[in-house]
């Protein structure tokens, strides 16, 4: 018959405890993860801004410089708003990799901790 108190079997439990209490640990606050969601969310703004701004430029520095009527604007505008919208498709990409990689790695780590209700 084992000891009930035997310090090694011990020492292993109150090891496993301790990753599986690190595993299922928040990596980071709600607060810390709204505010990053909100950088994203105002970065993908800016882009989409920052291109229609630089089509209108375009576009009014071109019908100024030929004389010609608002056509340059409007198309300009457009490829301004193609480009913005190009580039917060491809920040989405970016941002859904980096979720679904966190995602692999927390069920990577998950995936060794034991079940709730196994028993030895």
């Amino acid at each position: 018959m084992t000891d009930p108190h035997d310090p090694e079997r011990l020492r292993a439990l109150e090891d496993r405890i301790a990753k599986v209490k690190e595993a299922q640990r928040p990596k980071t606050s709600r607060g810390e993860e709204h505010f990053s969601q909100a950088n994203m969310a105002w970065r993908m703004v800016t882009e989409l801004v920052a291109g229609l701004l630089i089509g209108f430029g375009m576009g009014f520095g071109l019908d100024k410089l030929l004389g010609t009527t608002p056509i340059f604007l409007v198309l300009f505008i457009g490829f301004g708003l193609a480009a913005g919208v190009k580039t917060m498709m491809r920040t989405a990409r970016e941002i859904e990799k980096g979720q679904l990689a966190e995602q692999a790695e927390a069920e990577k780590t998950n995936a060794g901790a034991p079940a709730p209700d196994e028993r030895d």
